[in-house]
């Protein structure tokens, strides 16, 4: 049997809604509503773009040179992102996840890890992606661990929203978020959140994003009394007259991305709406950082939903 490079797919469907995880990274590859993509896909025999659809753990974001310090010890992580001398995204993402339940309308892959380079945690991690007619997509990652001493641990997840075929200049954008995290060069902070109040990162009432360049992380979210923050999309026409992504309480921090640095398939061509628990270099700086001791489990969920317009 050939197998494609993301490994096995896992496809669900759910009224119009329809999606494919892949085996590798439980990464979600395609996420479609009536036809019309609602994030920027990839082929099966293709690894994700830029990050697109990964799912992000033991950390989402950076870690400035890979080096922090927990339990009393001295840490160095692989540099995974070597041009600029960073740990990125987690440890997750290029490995194998297990089918544990695939149903018509869902799958649960999970990823045991008993110990990686800089990372010598015990952590099993779940992740079960779930389709529903009226509500779109739901995704809910669980993290435990089984090991004898406490983890340090955060995730996100890296989806690039599509709204249309248009360049994002023309979508209209509404961001939930009081505040920004100033990054230096690297993608590291370079000091406290400030209030978007009177910056181009202030989206909390829609407007179109114009020729505004985002790839920062924004924190103080608004929330609807689900506790859900709500990130919407529009770009007029289309099944899906706008598209939302949400995340729950235990997301504290969204960063967003329109993509410029990339290749011309990416290049504000879609708004990466990436929910993290912890902002970048939290390992180093414990800002949101959790701490799982031994036995410990938590849950954080996400999910996309289109109205149609």
């Amino acid at each position: 049997m050939i197998i494609p490079l993301t490994g096995l797919q896992y496809a669900i469907e759910a009224g119009p809604y329809r999606a494919t995880v892949t085996q590798l990274g439980a990464g979600l590859r395609e996420l479609i509503f009536l036809g019309q993509p609602l994030i920027a896909g990839y082929d099966a025999d293709e690894l994700p773009p830029a990050g697109a659809g990964q799912l992000l753990a033991p950390w989402p974001n950076r870690i400035d040179h890979g080096r922090y310090a927990f339990g009393g010890a001295e840490h160095q992580l692989a540099l995974t992102e070597p041009a600029q001398s960073n740990a990125i995204h987690g440890l997750t993402r290029w490995t194998a996840w297990t089918a544990v339940r695939h149903d018509a309308d869902a799958v649960l892959l999970r990823s045991a890890s008993h110990g990686q380079q800089g990372y010598p945690f015990g952590l099993e991690m779940e992740a079960e992606y779930r389709l529903d007619p009226g509500t779109g997509l739901h995704v809910a990652i669980t993290a435990r661990n089984r090991g004898r001493r406490a983890a340090p641990y955060g995730t996100g997840s890296h989806p690039y929203l599509s709204a249309g075929t248009s360049p994002v200049d023309d979508w209209e954008l509404s961001l939930p978020a009081e505040l920004w995290l100033p990054l230096d060069d690297r993608g590291i902070p370079s000091g406290p959140a400030e209030p978007v109040e009177g910056t181009e990162y202030d989206f909390r009432r829609p407007r179109a994003i114009g020729a505004t360049r985002l790839d920062h992380a924004l924190t103080g979210l608004t929330r609807d009394g689900d506790g859900r923050a709500w990130v919407h999309l529009a770009a007029g026409g289309g099944a899906a007259g706008r598209l939302s992504l949400w995340a729950g309480r235990g997301f504290r921090w969204l960063q967003v991305f329109t993509a410029d640095p990339l290749g011309p398939e990416l290049r504000r061509r879609a708004v990466a709406v990436e929910p993290m628990t912890c902002p970048p270099n939290a390992f180093v700086t414990t800002h949101d950082l959790l701490v799982l001791e031994a036995g410990q489990a938590v849950t954080r969920t996400w999910g996309i939903r289109a109205f149609p317009g």
